[in-house]
């Protein structure tokens, strides 16, 4: 990796590391700590998804227009003056304006970080690329959580001070270290100041290509990530009597088999063409999801319950790993010359939908009405195949698998050698 990718991998971790810090416990500091009650500290969390689906539309065109790198350092200084506010905050309209700001902020970083990524990278490096990015903010999540857990006191306000002061801290500290950054030239649009928003989107639109893999994501973010810390984590505690204990062990596989298979799988990945491994992550999600529905409906042992459920996590892990050098790097390879930024944005804002989404479906779902929960979403697993296989017919050969182009570069050169030669 060159100078510019460490320096944005170290963000990525950065960043994932304040998220994983602080937002576990959001719930416990606004509704105890604080003393706001539960109703403030829930809508708290509905501010987050709020700021981010708010946003996420105008960041696409700031990057195309301004470059990822500003776009990044406003959101980094906005997050970390909410973060900062946020601890500080002890009324419910200051801790609601708090949230707005670094949910915003937080929100942008994403799309920023992953344009940023795609003009450091080629075709042939992207899926690599984003794979180290997943881990890292994997690993800053499981670390950030760590620390955050012990050092927070819920008998002391000034515990989550210092916790959220931290987190502003490490938005600072990734304001400096990408002031440092150089980005290599990305190709921007030159009529770009003078076309709308209206226009951008509307091109996005048109690409087939585009829609569908927005179409897939949703379902993707919809059908696992929407449901880890809402409907799976009800249904196992209210179905399969899952302790919290035993929640925090499946958690921990799921991140465990995260570090431990991405690398091991990504050979496996980048020889394949993308929309057969997006169907293969969904027949993985599918026995996930059947393992669950044996922890609560199979009548075991509690110990046979709880490895069934630990084990769900750890598939939905194996899953993961699988897509984060598969679905990021393609919604690059769509977007047209200069507008990733858009393209990044937009896809992000799919997922902020699935994640505001997702847990008011499957939530209630989980907790009462455990058979058809497990159903549907076995279904909604199956259809992520479905939907995979379909998008494959939308797209050209070298953007189902970037590797055959690399093998025609090689075969061209070899025939232009010959040629040479006679």
């Amino acid at each position: 990796m060159g100078a510019a990718m460490r320096r944005i991998h170290v963000g990525n971790a950065l960043s994932a590391f304040g998220l994983g810090f602080t937002v576990p416990y959001l719930y416990v500091y606004v509704a105890q700590v604080r003393g706001l009650g539960a109703m403030t500290a829930g809508l708290v969390l509905a501010v987050f998804a709020v700021a981010a689906l708010v946003v996420l539309p105008f960041a696409g065109r700031a990057i195309v227009r301004r470059g990822p790198l500003p776009v990044l350092l406003t959101a980094l200084l906005t997050a970390a003056v909410g973060s900062l506010s946020l601890g500080l905050s002890a009324h419910a309209p200051t801790v609601l304006a708090s949230a707005a700001l670094l949910g915003a902020g937080q929100a942008v970083m994403q799309p920023a970080l992953a344009t940023m990524i795609v003009d450091c990278s080629t075709a042939e490096t992207r899926s690599r690329a984003f794979a180290t990015q997943f881990f890292l903010q994997n690993l800053g999540l499981g670390v950030g959580g760590l620390i955050g857990g012990h050092l927070v006191d819920t008998s002391s306000t000034a515990s989550f001070t210092l916790l959220f002061a931290i987190e502003a801290a490490m938005f600072l500290l990734l304001v400096v270290v990408m002031t440092t950054l150089r980005l290599p030239h990305s190709p921007q649009i030159k009529d770009a100041p003078g076309r709308s928003a209206k226009g951008s989107w509307k091109q996005l639109l048109g690409n087939r290509a585009m829609v569908q893999l927005c179409v897939l994501g949703f379902v993707l973010f919809f059908a696992c990530y929407g449901q880890f810390e809402s409907g799976l984590s009800a249904y196992g505690v209210e179905a399969a009597g899952i302790s919290t204990s035993a929640l925090g062990t499946a958690l921990a596989a799921n991140t465990a088999m995260i570090v431990v298979a991405q690398f091991a799988v990504l050979k496996f990945v980048e020889r394949r063409r993308r929309t057969r491994v997006i169907a293969a992550v969904g027949i993985i999600w599918a026995i996930a999801w059947l393992t669950a529905g044996y922890a609560g409906l199979g009548h075991g042992s509690q110990e046979m319950a709880t490895a069934a459920f630990v084990s769900t996590y750890a598939l939905f892990g194996l899953g993961e790993a699988m897509l984060s050098p598969t679905v990021a790097p393609l919604v690059a390879d769509l977007a047209p010359e200069g507008m990733a930024g858009q393209y990044n944005s937009a896809f992000a804002l799919v997922k902020q939908l699935a994640l505001a989404v997702g847990p008011a479906v499957g939530g209630p779902l989980g907790a009462s009405l455990h058979a058809p929960y497990i159903v549907t979403f076995l279904l909604f697993s199956l259809g992520i195949s479905y939907l995979a296989i379909r998008l494959g017919k939308q797209l050209t050969p070298v953007q189902n698998q970037p590797s055959l182009r690399k093998s025609r570069v090689v075969a061209q050169g070899g025939a232009a050698a010959k040629s040479l030669a006679a």
